[in-house]
């Protein structure tokens, strides 16, 4: 069973969100995904200070397997990127919640936030999506 950290809130297309303060989230793609999608190549992040809506695509995971569409969890500006995935995608398969997250985000809208799935709640989306 994939790695659920209790402290994070959760997207249905897997996306992970933490909560930094100061109205600022880190995302990052889910223990689920990475093992789904299998070892990534590349990675396309968006650029600091694109402006996103919530569920907008906003970033892409290559794998060996696939490329995928990353979702904004969040409306807001982008803060941050990892740099570090440009030269290292692999860090989404072996550290998803640490060195491998994706972006960071100025929520334009609180609300978004508490719409997410606790861990519990995603995990049971994962059991539905197996059964």
């Amino acid at each position: 069973m994939s790695d659920i950290p209790s402290d994070l809130k959760f997207t249905t297309s897997h996306e992970w969100v933490r909560k930094e303060g100061d109205g600022v989230y880190t995302i990052g793609i889910s223990d689920h995904a990475q093992e789904l999608l299998g070892d990534m190549v590349f990675v396309d992040l968006p650029d600091v200070d694109d402006e996103v809506a919530g569920g907008d695509d906003c970033a892409v995971a290559e794998s060996v397997k696939a490329a995928s569409d990353i979702y904004s969890p969040l409306s807001g500006t982008i803060v941050a990127i990892n740099e570090e995935l440009e030269d290292s995608p692999e860090l989404l398969n072996s550290d998803p919640y640490g060195d491998g997250w994706l972006f960071q985000i100025k929520s334009s809208d609180v609300e978004e936030y508490e719409q997410l799935l606790s861990a519990e709640e995603y995990q049971n989306s994962l059991e539905e999506e197996e059964e």
